[in-house]
């Protein structure tokens, strides 16, 4: 007996994670996501685990919704290649970057950082991060 339940397509997944990386970003609840597109705040859940499609037109909905181009949803998916278009090489940014902005700590800092509008401070506030950084690998 073949059994019909299938595993969650990989790129269905990834997208997913990045809905709901972005969603979290805005502080947007699976409700008010799913009450802008029209849906329930479950169809959202299924949306985020891959457990369900996204179809281009809907896709194309939430990318307005969250305000990011549909491309934002595809970064870093799996099977993507590292090579930039304009041949230079660079390796992607991975899950850790997922990881570290869907982290309380890391959403509170986008959250603030994005807040900033002058780009002096904003650039002042990187030099520091990267200075504490290197002062940590120093230990």
């Amino acid at each position: 007996m073949i059994e019909n339940k299938k595993k969650p397509n990989p790129i269905d997944i990834h997208v997913g994670s990045r809905i709901r990386l972005r969603r979290t970003m805005l502080g947007m609840s699976q409700e008010k996501l799913g009450e802008s597109l029209g849906i329930t705040f479950q169809q959202i859940q299924k949306y985020e685990k891959g457990t369900n499609r996204v179809g281009a037109s809907r896709l194309q909905n939430i990318s307005s919704i969250l305000n990011v181009p549909v491309s934002f949803f595809f970064e870093d998916a799996p099977g993507e290649t590292p090579a930039r278009a304009d041949g230079m090489a660079e390796a992607a940014s991975s899950n850790y970057v997922v990881d570290f902005l869907s982290s309380a700590e890391g959403l509170q800092l986008n959250r603030a950082f994005v807040k900033i509008s002058d780009p002096k401070v904003r650039r002042r506030i990187v030099d520091l991060v990267k200075t504490l950084a290197e002062e940590g690998d120093a230990e």
